[in-house]
């Protein structure tokens, strides 16, 4: 007899149009009480964190998130409180809300703070997951604006040296403009071997996992993604040094709890989250280079983008190049749904009364 997995995998993955995926997504969040200009501003964002190929991130999430917000561990009509503490600070408070929109909110105030005083920084408390950081850092590229944007998340990773989870995946995002707003420097990276939400997706499909991301209940190495007790840190020390750093920002400096204080993403489904994030804006003209910085950058990253390659086969490419390249791509095609998702796709248009996408 043929295992689930095995029978998924026979099944064909399905292109979707963003469009479809974005409408769907925003019917869904309205049938469980978001507002519509807020559920819209939740599924557009999934669904463009899907385009770039940031699959952990983007709208395979809907299904929890959905659930949360059923649970009322994530409110759907939460109110957004901003407070301002100094010329160039401000704290946003996201009422347990859904994490996209507080941190939408707080990139939005913290560009206002920047444009007006040459800096902004905002932190976030009483969130949940935002997503990919790299939307509100992208957003601030958009503005002409530097940015640096932390989140965090609950125990996922073992410190280095360690065989137990101890830190989230605590990403961080540099954004640097360049003359082409649609094509800033964007770095967006988990401070963990891999986002755990990739091992979500891996389980979901049944495939293995590569060497080196995670360990096993005993605190051993294993490709197998039921198996998964904990990640790794990225790049062993400094991975793990970063995400404790991160952490301490985004949690404690906004008051909030760190790693294993967290409560759970994938458990507790009705106990709220509890997140904090921390975003620093930087208006470029109020230094040296700044008038001539997004014309340099984008030089930089023609010059990299020609340097010789160790591998003829391997491109040299810069920080945004891998999203842009996919959105490119998954515009013109759709983008994949994979049978595992699909048939939870098809559930919630079930359960909700709507179409499936």
């Amino acid at each position: 007899m043929k295992s689930k997995n095995t029978r998924r995998q026979e099944k064909a993955t399905t292109l979707v149009p963003a469009t479809r995926l974005a409408d769907w997504a925003t019917q869904c969040l309205q049938a469980v009480g978001v507002k519509r200009a807020e559920a819209r501003l939740i599924a557009t964002s999934l669904v463009q964190t899907s385009l770039w190929g940031v699959d952990s991130h983007g709208i395979a999430r809907l299904g929890h998130y959905l659930t949360r917000l059923q649970a009322r561990s994530i409110e759907p009509r939460p109110k957004l409180r901003l407070k301002r503490t100094g010329p160039c600070s401000a704290q946003l408070d996201g009422g347990h809300g859904h994490g996209i929109l507080a941190c939408h909110r707080a990139m939005a105030a913290a560009i206002a703070l920047a444009r007006k005083n040459g800096i902004g920084v905002v932190g976030v408390s009483n969130s949940s997951h935002c997503g990919a950081i790299g939307l509100y850092g992208r957003t601030a590229a958009a503005a002409g604006m530097v940015s640096i944007g932390f989140t965090h998340s609950d125990a996922f990773v073992a410190p280095h040296g360690g065989r137990k989870k101890f830190l989230g995946t605590n990403p961080i995002c540099i954004t640097i403009p360049t003359r082409d707003p649609a094509r800033p420097l964007c770095l967006d990276m988990a401070t963990s071997a891999v986002p755990y939400n990739r091992v979500m997706n891996y389980r979901r499909e049944g495939r293995a996992l590569e060497p080196g991301w995670a360990l096993d209940a005993r605190g051993r190495p294993t490709t197998d993604p039921t198996a998964v007790e904990c990640l790794l840190p990225l790049a062993g020390y400094k991975g793990y040094g970063l995400a404790l750093m991160i952490d301490l920002l985004c949690g404690p400096l906004n008051g909030m709890p760190f790693g294993p204080h967290i409560p759970l993403m994938y458990a507790q489904l009705s106990r709220r989250r509890r997140l904090g994030s921390f975003f620093i804006v930087v208006d470029p003209r109020r230094f040296a280079g700044g008038r001539t910085l997004a014309s340099v950058a984008g030089r930089a990253a023609r010059e990299a983008r020609v340097q010789p390659r160790a591998d003829r086969s391997v491109p040299i490419l810069v920080p945004g190049d891998p999203q842009l390249l996919c959105a490119a791509r998954r515009t013109r095609e759709g983008i994949p749904i994979e049978p595992g998702l699909q048939e939870e796709f098809a559930r919630w248009s079930v359960r909700l009364g709507l179409a499936a996408p």
